[in-house]
């Protein structure tokens, strides 16, 4: 049975919908991909969750679903922000849009030394990168990193005769970039502004190290929120920013939150 090579298929998609109403956004999501990430100068291979999306006209009925699985896997090799833009660029033009965003959320892991035996481990970070072109050609390229940390409460140890409740911290912090800035420095920010670092490994002389400067640098949630802002502040490469630190609270069946947006 001969097959034919090409056949006449109807492009339904293409065609004008009557209704003429845009939509904002239509694409694909959750789609799970390997990706290898550069940053700080340094490739890390991980597993991302994409969403890809673009903004379709009211006369046009339908976009083209494969063709975002097309640009991706086209796309993809070493990514940073500005690798994950210029896909977003690709994308928009590929599916003959005016506007599109890109999000690709993957964990990311980062060797930390323990601060005493300098035992090596790895601590992972859930990080998220975002690429928005808009309608009228405007760019923001975004970051976001939630970090583990540990805080220590100022007015329990105050009011102790001994020791003091602590808790284990997320602080979440979200920039829009002016210029690339690697995961590691966004990172570092959440880090000073807590009681102390969190590791993947740590040794008895570590332990005790940890929990001592946890004890001489109590923070409130709101401390740390506020210190994170003042680091971002003075940030060359930080157009705006949101954090948020949330405390699950040792002594409480709740958390503690606290919340900065910038104003730019």
């Amino acid at each position: 049975m001969n097959v034919p090579q090409k056949l006449p298929l109807p492009d339904v998609q293409a065609r004008v919908d009557s209704r003429q109403l845009k939509i904002d956004s239509v694409g694909v999501k959750g789609l799970r991909y390997p990706v290898i990430i550069r940053s700080n100068g340094i490739d890390t291979s991980s597993i991302a969750n994409i969403n890809m999306s673009v903004g379709l006209s009211a006369a046009v009925k339908g976009t083209h679903m494969s063709r975002f699985v097309e640009v991706l896997e086209a796309n993809v090799t070493s990514m940073d922000n500005t690798a994950l833009m210029e896909m977003a660029g690709t994308m928009v033009e590929r599916l003959n849009a005016e506007a599109g965003k890109i999000e690709m959320r993957f964990p990311y892991f980062i060797q930390k030394t323990a601060p005493v035996s300098k035992v090596q481990s790895l601590l992972d970070i859930e990080v998220s990168w975002r690429a928005r072109i808009d309608q009228d050609g405007a760019k923001q390229n975004s970051l976001q990193v939630i970090v583990p940390a540990t805080s220590l409460c100022p007015c329990s140890r105050d009011i102790s005769a001994y020791g003091a409740h602590n808790q284990r911290s997320l602080i979440s912090i979200t920039v829009v970039l002016a210029q690339a800035m690697s995961i590691e420095e966004l990172v570092a920010i959440a880090e000073s502004s807590a009681s102390c670092e969190v590791y993947g490994l740590l040794k008895r002389v570590d332990e005790k190290y940890v929990t001592e400067r946890a004890y001489e640098n109590p923070k409130f949630v709101e401390d740390m929120v506020r210190d994170v802002a003042l680091a971002l502040n003075r940030h060359s490469s930080v157009l705006s920013y949101e954090v948020e630190v949330e405390n699950f609270e040792s002594i409480h069946n709740h958390s503690a939150v606290a919340r900065i947006v910038s104003e730019n």
